[in-house]
C-alpha cells in the first residue's frame, strides 16, 4: 500500500466511524426513555400501543371498568381508570414501569390478588415509556403536577 492509499484508507475508516456514531447518537437522542406528556412521538406511539395492549381492560378512554373498587369473585379488583378518576396518577413513574412490565405477581405481596398481566414479554421498554406518556397526556394540569413531584422525591 503507497502512502496515498494509507490515507484514503485511514480517511474512509474515520468517514465510517463518524457517520455510525452519528447514527447511534440519532437513534439514542430518539429513544423514550421516560413517560413524558410533552413528549408528541411518544404520546403518539403510546396511543398507539394503549389501544392494541390496554385499552381492552382499561378502558378506549381510560376509563377503567365498573364497579374497578369492589373485588371480584376471584378477589382480583376490576382494572382501574387511567384518567384523572383513577389512582394511577397518585403513584410515581417507577411504579406505574415496573408494574406495567413485571404485573402485578411481579411487584405485589403474596397475599394480594392482581388481574395485571406482565408486559416485559410482549411490550418493550419504550413501548411501555411511551403507554405511560399517553396516559399522563390525558391527566389534568394539576394531576400531572402532582404526580411530577413524587417523580422528584
Amino acid at each position: 500500500m503507497n502512502w496515498g492509499q494509507y490515507m484514503i484508507a485511514r480517511f474512509n475508516i474515520a468517514a465510517l466511524i463518524i457517520v455510525m456514531g452519528a447514527s447511534v447518537s440519532a437513534c439514542g437522542d430518539d429513544a423514550i426513555t421516560s413517560a413524558d406528556a410533552s413528549n408528541e412521538r411518544a404520546v403518539e406511539i403510546g396511543e398507539s400501543v394503549y389501544a392494541e395492549n390496554c385499552a381492552a381492560c382499561h378502558g378506549a378512554n381510560l376509563e377503567g371498568e365498573s364497579g374497578w373498587q369492589v373485588k371480584k369473585s376471584d378477589g382480583t379488583l376490576p382494572a382501574p381508570p387511567h384518567n384523572d378518576s383513577g389512582h394511577t396518577w397518585h403513584h410515581d413513574d417507577k411504579l406505574l414501569f415496573g408494574y406495567t412490565k413485571l404485573g402485578g405477581a411481579g411487584m405485589l405481596p403474596k397475599n394480594i390478588k392482581s388481574g395485571m398481566p406482565a408486559f416485559g414479554d410482549t411490550l418493550s421498554d419504550e413501548e411501555i415509556w411511551a403507554v405511560l406518556s399517553f396516559i399522563k397526556s390525558k391527566w389534568s394540569i394539576e394531576a400531572q403536577q402532582r404526580q411530577a413531584s413524587m417523580n422528584s422525591q
